[in-house]
């Protein structure tokens, strides 16, 4: 009998999927669900697999694996999909598709599934990671082959006693782990319209923080954020540490419309608020230690890089290569960063590094100022000698000719 994998989230449409699949392909099914620190109680996302007809049910933490392998190499890169999205759900999905093609092989399952969408990018991303880890695994989306409407799900799985999750349904979509939460769909669709309060659950709203700004001390070794406020942790406890921070003073909130991968505008609601505060002081970090030249093509590479992560390119021979190119310049990324967190924006305030090429003799104005004032002149000379050429070179215009006039109705 065929067996296949399916990546099971619990919600309606992977709970449909399972006796969908069993009919569909005559097939046993695997559940595997990922616990990427979405903060669910997946043990009984395990059990409602079982109850709903998978013959075996896989749960594993991946949250180390996570946070190591794909969030701090997309922070080190400074990869922010089109300046806004620090792409927690993206980053996700290589991790989930190469977990599901590890236990297809281990399952002896000839084919993998997933609860994607006809229209998102997540079924580009999963697919095309799927077929880069093993051309020959096969790729089956229930939700774009079924054609079921809602209604019609909820139907097929009543009919089926399949337990039903959640009757009262929110109107948003909503994926959620480590890195951040993204919401869409029902009123959200409109972009004129202005995001209800109730969508958020990471952020408090900047009505609702405190008076008082908070102060966040983030230490870096090599590009890694390694403590906050002089309190050293493991990367995993690090980010949820500073999210609850950032959270409580309303940080993280992004509102953008943004384009995906398959060709169209989508309004988006993100909440990241380690994420964003993360991004900020790394770049920053890695601004003060690198020279012009070195960060401007470090900004170059942040979007291919981002633009990768998007696309569900992960598993390619480019991305590895940006990531050594990335790991060399994080030789320099030591030192620390201090922002401050007051409803709802967070600033940089403060900055120190041992490799820093910020020089206080050679900037200040002040006493103690080493800057050679005199090499300004014929620096200034030598700059603009291409300038001083091309004007003495520059064709002279054509003389202009003065309008006719009428006098008298006879042009003079």
């Amino acid at each position: 009998m065929e067996r296949i994998v399916l990546a099971y989230s619990g919600g309606l449409d992977t709970s449909v999927a399972i006796p969908w699949l069993a009919e569909r392909y005559g097939a046993e099914i695997i559940a595997v669900t990922l616990d990427l620190g979405q903060g669910k109680e997946l043990e009984e996302v395990r059990d409602r697999a079982l109850a709903t007809g998978a013959v075996r049910a896989h749960v594993l933490d991946v949250r180390e694996e996570f946070a190591r392998d794909y969030i701090l190499r997309a922070l080190k890169a400074d990869a922010i999909y089109e300046d806004r999205y620090p792409m927690a759900t993206a980053l996700g999905r290589p991790l989930i598709a190469q977990k599901l093609v590890e236990i297809a092989d281990i399952e002896q399952a000839t084919a993998i599934a997933h609860g994607s969408t006809g229209k998102g990018n997540d079924q580009v991303r999963l697919d095309v990671t799927a077929r880069a880890l093993n051309p020959k695994i096969r790729v089956i989306v229930p939700a774009r082959d079924w054609g079921m409407t809602r209604p019609q799900e909820i139907e097929y799985a009543r009919a089926r006693g399949v337990p039903v999750p959640a009757t009262i349904e929110s109107p948003y979509s909503t994926d959620s782990n480590l890195w951040g939460r993204s919401i869409e769909c029902g009123v959200l669709e409109d972009p004129w319209t202005e995001p209800p309060e109730d969508i958020y659950t990471l952020t408090r709203s900047p009505a609702d923080c405190p008076d008082e700004p908070a102060y966040v001390e983030i230490s870096f070794e090599r590009g890694v954020p390694i403590a906050i406020n002089g309190v050293a942790m493991p990367l995993v406890d690090l980010i949820a540490s500073l999210g609850t921070i950032a959270g409580a003073h309303g940080v993280g909130r992004v509102d953008m419309v943004e384009n995906r991968l398959v060709g169209i505008k989508s309004r988006e609601i993100y909440e990241a608020p380690a994420a964003v505060v993360l991004h900020a002081a790394h770049k920053e970090l890695q601004k003060l230690v690198t020279t012009k030249d070195m960060d401007r093509l470090c900004r170059d590479m942040s979007l291919k890089y981002a633009d990768i992560v998007y696309n569900g390119l992960w598993f390619t021979p480019t991305r590895e290569a940006i990531d050594a190119f990335t790991d060399k310049v994080q030789e320099r990324v030591t030192g620390v960063i201090r922002m401050k967190l007051f409803k709802g924006d967070s600033h940089i305030v403060g900055r120190k590094s041992p490799f820093a090429l910020y020089e206080h003799a050679l900037a200040t104005y002040d006493a103690g100022d080493l800057f050679d004032h005199t090499a300004a002149v014929g620096f200034i000379k030598i700059w603009g000698l291409p300038v001083e050429i091309a004007a003495q070179k520059a064709p002279k215009a054509a003389p202009r000719q003065s309008p006719a006039v009428s006098v008298g109705g006879v042009k003079a």
